[in-house]
């Protein structure tokens, strides 16, 4: 069944927040989940339904006129590998083109760390178009390597 994608829009944390809450292996610091939460309502977000139901969300970040950031993504388990994520991310480029937005980042759990889900991650957000950009060992602690990645979108 094919999603709907609709946005940007805000106030959406309460229909994010589950699918955060769905996905421990990306979001299991509470700390940091219930930090994505409240930030998820000040900032564009772009929704998918698939049936009225929220499957996936993006939550962008505008830096600068000419650069912006996935703040935070995800898409609920049982919809990965379905075009899901492909979609909001489309969806958020064409806005940001519109907008006159040059750059998108993202930044992710880097290659240093063995986990197979952010290889997958990294592997998306590549076949997206990002390329990697640099790495911080310890931005978000030595046990968290982050790797940012960039995308000219014009």
């Amino acid at each position: 069944m094919p999603c709907r994608v609709s946005g940007p829009m805000q106030g959406t944390a309460d229909r994010c927040a589950p699918i955060l809450r769905a996905l421990p292996d990306w979001f299991g610091i509470e700390e940091a989940t219930r930090q994505y939460i409240a930030e998820i309502d000040d900032r564009p977000t772009f929704i998918a339904e698939i049936a009225g139901t929220v499957v996936g969300f993006v939550t962008l970040t505008r830096h600068t006129p000419a650069a912006a950031e996935v703040h935070v993504m995800g898409v609920l388990p049982q919809h990965h590998h379905q075009g899901i994520g492909r979609a909001l991310l489309q969806a958020a480029e064409a806005w940001l083109i519109a907008e006159g937005v040059e750059y998108l980042q993202v930044k992710t759990l880097s290659a240093a760390h063995p986990d197979p889900g952010y290889a997958a991650t990294r592997a998306f957000y590549e076949g997206m178009g990002f390329r990697p950009l640099q790495e911080w060992p310890a931005l978000w602690g030595t046990d968290n390597p982050c790797l940012q990645l960039v995308k000219a979108l014009r």
